[in-house]
């Protein structure tokens, strides 16, 4: 087998298993009624993942030092709350901070 094949088997494998596991969920879930206070409590998932995201990038940290705070990625956010709190669309808030950080690099 050369390293080409192994390369591509590699890559099928791994893409099946990420779809599976992305997929897999949702078929489950399709079949079975969730109770409320489980539907209410997923709701804020999608909240909290981009809050531990936007918190990762916003500060840098070294061993043995205090945690920085990334002033390009600080400033990003501006505009980014501003949409979020007239807009409340997950969609453009992403928009919003991927172009604001897009001009801060431009520039």
């Amino acid at each position: 087998m050369s390293f080409s094949s192994k390369l591509l088997i590699t890559f099928l494998v791994c893409g099946g298993g990420v779809t599976l596991l992305r997929i897999l969920p949702f078929l489950i879930l399709k079949k079975f009624c969730l109770p409320k206070w489980m539907v209410e409590f997923l709701q804020f998932v999608p909240i909290v993942i981009m809050t531990t995201l936007w918190f990762g990038s916003l500060f840098t940290a070294r061993q043995g030092h205090l945690p920085k705070v990334d002033w390009q990625y600080l400033t990003a956010t501006l505009p980014t709350l501003v949409v979020a709190y007239f807009t409340k669309s997950l969609m453009w808030i992403v928009v919003t901070g991927v172009a604001s950080v897009a001009l801060f690099r431009f520039f």
